[in-house]
């Protein structure tokens, strides 16, 4: 059905508030406009030109961004920061291959940055699995016991290994950020 616009006040009064809207944000439409919406007038959307950040950059935002080790882990601290997931690093996964096993670490274990806590155990070769951070493991991924090969598909993901209290939270601080991961990595 067609929409006719009977006086010509309208027609201009419409078109110089579209012109002043689309001069004042970007604008998106998708029919075509005709001189004298005669047909129908379109409805402008707003886009934000102006970036907004998903994170404001805080000291808790910092901490709560994935780290590495230099024995490829990954920790990942809760937003309570009382907890902290770890897993091993998508690099770490590709140079195992298809991991076969993997050995948990034990429900209440506590334990000190650089202790073993697990193993790895892939077709090519094994690793064990170190502790990023100082705390008490409270929860072991049960899902890699019946399916390791989940660490292959995604090991920052659904792949990780453990889940721990986190002793120091400040202790994360000395890690290495994704950048300095992959730098590290390149070398």
């Amino acid at each position: 059905m067609a929409m006719r616009h009977s006086s010509t006040f309208s027609r201009t009064f419409l078109l110089r508030s579209y012109s002043s809207y689309s001069q004042s944000c970007s604008t998106l439409f998708t029919a075509k406009s005709t001189p004298y919406l005669t047909r129908f007038a379109v409805a402008p959307v707003r886009i934000a030109t102006t970036p907004t950040p998903s994170r404001w950059l805080t000291s808790s935002a910092l901490l709560n961004s994935k780290r590495y080790t230099s024995a490829h882990e990954w920790i990942e601290l809760s937003d309570d920061q009382k907890t902290a997931t770890i897993g091993i690093s998508t690099y770490a996964a590709k140079a195992l291959g298809d991991v076969v096993f993997v050995e948990l670490p034990a429900t209440g274990q506590e334990v000190a940055a650089g202790d073993a806590i697990g193993a790895v155990e892939s077709v090519k070769s094994a690793s064990d699995i170190y502790a990023p951070i100082s705390g008490t493991i409270v929860e072991g991924n049960a899902v890699l016991e019946e399916r390791p090969g989940t660490i292959n598909k995604g090991p920052e993901e659904e792949g990780w290994i453990a889940r721990m209290e986190v002793t120091d939270p400040e202790e994360i601080s000395a890690l290495m950020d994704e950048e300095a991961y992959r730098s590290f990595t390149e070398e």
